[in-house]
């Protein structure tokens, strides 16, 4: 399955986020990563009274939207940080890195 990074102008920038998880693959920090499909592909699952509901689709109306994950193995937050700023989507939107529990 290919999965295709597109810009709101719809620039592809793919092939650069898969030359980022090579460069961090190679540093030996990279563990595991992937894009996701659309929110719209999506299935929200919610449990009420005992009784799942489930809904197709986004959640919630918002503009942000996760694309991908990826988990880098790394020494410190300082190096997390540095990792995320050469991350192609830095550049044209958001990257949040969060410590695993």
């Amino acid at each position: 399955m290919q999965l295709t990074a597109v810009r709101l102008d719809e620039t592809d920038i793919t092939e650069p986020c898969h030359a980022w998880g090579e460069e961090m693959a190679r540093r030996g920090i990279r563990v595991n990563g992937m894009g996701l499909r659309p929110p719209e592909s999506g299935t929200t699952i919610r449990v009420r009274g005992g009784k799942a509901l489930l809904t197709d689709g986004p959640f919630a109306e918002t503009k942000e939207q996760i694309g991908g994950i990826n988990i880098l193995d790394c020494e410190s937050l300082e190096q997390a940080v540095e990792a995320a700023k050469s991350h192609p989507w830095a550049a044209i939107g958001t990257i949040e890195v969060r410590e695993m529990l």
